[in-house]
C-alpha cells in the first residue's frame, strides 16, 4: 500500500492480525484484559486480539481498564464490543475488584513529563506493577517495558541484547527497570508465566521517532544529530509480537527486545523526509559514537523478522503529514541522552 488515506484505514492496518496470531488464538485458553488500554498502543492492540479471535472462530471476553480521561474513547471501545472498566489503577482496592482473567497485557506507565513528577513516575512504573503482579497471580502476563533500561551502545555494535546487564540512566529508565523487577518478583513468587517487552521504538504516522524527525523537517527546524541513530518497528507488527509473547512467557520472567532489524541514521531519515517534502534540511550537533540501540534477534527467531520496510514507513509518514493527518502530540524525546524525559 503506497499511502494511508485516513484514520479508519490506519486503525485497520494496525489491528490486522497475522496468520500466526490467528492460529495462536485457536489454542490459547482464557479471556483477555488490557490494563491501560487508553494509551497510544492499547486500542489497536485490543482490536487485533478481537479480530484474531473472530477469524480463529473462538469467543473470548476482552476487558479494557483505564481512567479514560477521554470519555469519547471509552464510548467508542464499548461500542466495538470491549468490556470497559473505568478506574484508577493506582488504587489497590480498585484493582481487587477486577475480574481475574488468564491473559493480562500491561500497558500502563508514565514517560512524558516524568522528570516533572518523579514520585508519580515511580508510582506508575514500579508501584503499580507490584500491585498487578500481586493480584494476577494465576495469569499469563505480558508487560511493556523499554529499551531505555540499557546503556547507550556503540553505533556499530548491533545494539543491546536481553542478556546484557541493565544500566538505566535517569529516574524514568530506573523506574522502568523497577517495573520489570516487580513482575519478575511476582513470576518467581507465584510461578506464573511473564514476558517483558523492551520496545524501542514503535512507529505509525501519528507518533513515533519518524514523526519527531519529520516535524522538524516540515517546520524548517534543524534536526539534532547528537543521538544520531535508532531502531524502530511498525506498530502493527509490534502489536502482533506482543500478543504472541503470551505463548513464550516463563517463570522467571522472559525478556524480549522488540524493534526493527536495522540501525537507522537520523541524518538519512531527515534527508528522505526532505525529498518527500521538497524542502532543505539543516542539522545541529554531531553524531555521537553511541546511541540507544537494541538487538531484537531473539524475537525474530521466535516470531519472524518485521515485514514493513523502513522506506515504506517513511513514505506513509511523509504522506500523512503532507495531507494534514492528525498528530497525537506525544514526542518520543529520542534525542535525550541524560535520561531526563
Amino acid at each position: 500500500m503506497e499511502f494511508i488515506k485516513d484514520e479508519a484505514q490506519l486503525e485497520e492496518m494496525l489491528s490486522q492480525p497475522s496468520k500466526e496470531v490467528i492460529e495462536m488464538m485457536k489454542t490459547l485458553d482464557g479471556d483477555f484484559m488490557l490494563l491501560g488500554i487508553a494509551g497510544k498502543i492499547g486500542p489497536s492492540l485490543a482490536r487485533m486480539i478481537k479480530r484474531a479471535c473472530k477469524e480463529a472462530g473462538v469467543e473470548k471476553k476482552i476487558y479494557g481498564v483505564s481512567r479514560f480521561s477521554d470519555e469519547t474513547q471509552k464510548v467508542q471501545l464499548e461500542q466495538e464490543g470491549f468490556i470497559i472498566i473505568k478506574g484508577d489503577l493506582l488504587d489497590g482496592d480498585f484493582i481487587k475488584t477486577l475480574p481475574k482473567v488468564k491473559n493480562v497485557i500491561f500497558l500502563a506507565g508514565m514517560k512524558f513529563g516524568s522528570e516533572d513528577n518523579l514520585s508519580l513516575t515511580w508510582a506508575m512504573n514500579s508501584y503499580l506493577p507490584a500491585l498487578v503482579a500481586e493480584y494476577f497471580t494465576d495469569s499469563r502476563i505480558v508487560a511493556f517495558s523499554t529499551g531505555c533500561v540499557y546503556e547507550l551502545m556503540p553505533v556499530g555494535s548491533g545494539g543491546s541484547k536481553e542478556t546484557d546487564i541493565p544500566l538505566p540512566v535517569g529516574e524514568y529508565a530506573q523506574s522502568c527497570l523497577g517495573r520489570e523487577r516487580m513482575f519478575e518478583f511476582g513470576s518467581k513468587k507465584y510461578g506464573n508465566d511473564v514476558a517483558l517487552i523492551r520496545l524501542n521504538y514503535a512507529v505509525e504516522p501519528r507518533y513515533g521517532v519518524l514523526v519527531d524527525v519529520a516535524k522538524k523537517v516540515w517546520n524548517n527546524e534543524p534536526v539534532d544529530l547528537t543521538m544520531g541513530f535508532f531502531n524502530f518497528i511498525w506498530q502493527g507488527e509490534a502489536n502482533g509480537m506482543t500478543i504472541r509473547a503470551l505463548s513464550v512467557g516463563s517463570s522467571p520472567a522472559k525478556i524480549l527486545n522488540v524493534t526493527g532489524e536495522d540501525t537507522i541514521s537520523v541524518k538519512y531519515i531527515a534527508a528522505e523526509f526532505a525529498k518527500h517534502f521538497g524542502k532543505e534540511v539543516t542539522f545541529t550537533g554531531e553524531e555521537a559514537k553511541t546511541a540507544l540501540l537494541s538487538n531484537a534477534s531473539e524475537s525474530f527467531q521466535l516470531f519472524g523478522k518485521p515485514k514493513v520496510s523502513v522506506d515504506q514507513m517513511i513514505r506513509w509518514t511523509a504522506h500523512w503529514m503532507m495531507k494534514g493527518g492528525r498528530d497525537l502530540g506525544k514526542p518520543t524525546h529520542f534525542e535525550v541522552r541524560d535520561g531526563k524525559y
